[in-house]
């Protein structure tokens, strides 16, 4: 069988090596493509039962030329960039690798965040992390990271997330809030970590945006379709002292810099996940759902039915 590794943003050469064993010791074979365009992915997905991603756009007219295809593993948490409604029409099973990047994702939380409070580092005086509060929209496997190092800060951490129970959340030193209005009024410094669905883009409105306590800072590493950009745009002219950065440029985002200046931050691609080490794991993680799906069917981390 043909496993095929098209990534846009190539993994590193030792995710590639370690893809490679795990695909090979099974008895596959491993088709690389870097930096293809759409053209070259439908072409290259035509004979492949195995297909691993990262964000790459697997969409319809990628699963119409994938006759063969059994299995789509996203390497990393979000799959937004795969048409799930498609791949469980045509009997494809796509999974994503939830936790191998969270550690590297929650660390930029913190990355973003010191340098926002210490203005950039332009000289001036800034502010510090302890004793202030971090509320964690979705406490998740990245929530929970956040929560374990913002513990590190001497940070006060609340978090909402109604799939996960309260004492599970107070067992790890976190307090649980109980709605979005509730988390942003209590919390100085809000990280975003909810996905992208039907219920939650443009859920982050003006009106919770301007929620946030004086100086507030909201921290967006999740995905741009979760912010109402209207909305944000409103809120930070209303609220001279709210501050917004992210790991996902929003689609006014040179309108933003030009007018609020180190106010805002937007990384120039997406960085979450862009580490050595997150790289490794979620590629090689990847390639053994990929060969465990091929041999005996397994899908733990199946996201379409």
């Amino acid at each position: 069988m043909k496993v095929l590794v098209a990534t846009e943003k190539p993994f590193a050469a030792e995710a590639v090596n370690g893809i490679k064993k795990v695909i090979d010791a099974a008895g596959h074979e491993l088709v690389l493509l870097e930096k293809g365009t759409k053209e070259d992915l439908i072409k290259a997905v035509a004979d492949v039962e195995g297909l691993i991603v990262r964000s790459d756009i697997v969409d319809k007219e990628v699963f119409d030329a994938a006759k063969q295809l059994k299995v789509v593993v996203r390497a990393g948490a979000g799959y937004d960039n795969i048409d799930l409604a498609e791949a469980t029409a045509k009997g494809v099973c796509v999974m994503n690798t939830p936790g191998q990047n969270s550690n590297a994702v929650a660390e930029l939380v913190f990355g973003m965040a010191i340098m926002m409070i210490r203005n950039h580092y332009n000289g001036k005086a800034g502010t510090e992390l302890k004793e202030k509060s971090l509320g964690i929209h979705a406490y998740g496997q990245v929530g929970r990271n956040v929560a374990r190092i913002a513990k590190g800060f001497g940070m006060a951490v609340t978090a909402l997330d109604p799939f996960v129970k309260d004492e599970d959340m107070v067992a790890e030193g976190v307090t649980p809030m109980h709605s979005v209005e509730e988390l942003y009024s209590n919390n100085q410094f809000v990280s975003l970590h909810i996905p992208a669905t039907p219920q939650t883009k443009q859920s982050v409105t003006k009106e919770l945006i301007c929620k946030l306590p004086k100086n507030g800072v909201l921290i967006n590493t999740a995905r741009k379709e979760v912010i109402d950009e209207a909305g944000l745009a409103e809120a930070l002219e209303a609220r001279p002292d709210i501050c917004y950065v992210a790991d996902v440029k929003p689609d006014n985002a040179e309108e933003l810099t030009a007018k609020y200046g180190d106010r805002v931050f937007f990384t120039p691609k997406k960085m979450g996940a862009q580490t050595a080490e997150a790289n490794i794991k979620a590629g090689i993680a990847a390639a053994e759902q990929v060969v465990a799906h091929l041999r005996d069917g397994w899908n733990r981390f199946q996201v379409n039915k």
